[in-house]
């Protein structure tokens, strides 16, 4: 039987097998994902320079009292409209994606097709 712990463990295992081969810039940031049973999280990284241009999650005091649950995939797609927005307002139009060892699909889906559609490119 696997336990959850099992689950995190490949999954961190994952993550830093990508993290590896991706790396963000000033010109092409990295677009991490970070998602929990309650909240989701992204970040614009330059690993560059060690600085987040910019973040944006469920717990963002715009998001909260728009959406109740933060764990499904309509709180995703605000999560990825907002990061959007913000990354536009720094200038940045292009991103490295890092879905942070997580499957592409369902939540981490939501936010990568939303920001898309806001406008960056990946």
């Amino acid at each position: 039987m696997i336990t959850k712990g099992d689950k995190n463990k490949a999954r961190l295992k994952r993550h830093l097998r990508v993290r590896k081969k991706i790396n963000g810039t000033a010109a092409r940031p990295r677009l991490s994902v970070f998602r929990s049973s309650k909240h989701m999280y992204a970040q614009l990284i330059d690993d560059v320079a060690g600085v987040t241009i910019a973040s944006a999650s469920t717990q963002d005091k715009e998001l909260t009292e728009a959406i109740g649950n933060g764990g499904n995939v309509a709180a995703a797609t605000k999560v990825g409209e907002l990061i959007a927005q913000r990354a536009q307002a720094k200038g940045v139009t292009e991103v490295v994606f890092d879905r942070g060892g997580y499957l592409y699909h369902g939540r981490i889906q939501a936010l990568a097709t939303a920001a898309r559609e806001a406008g960056l490119e990946f």
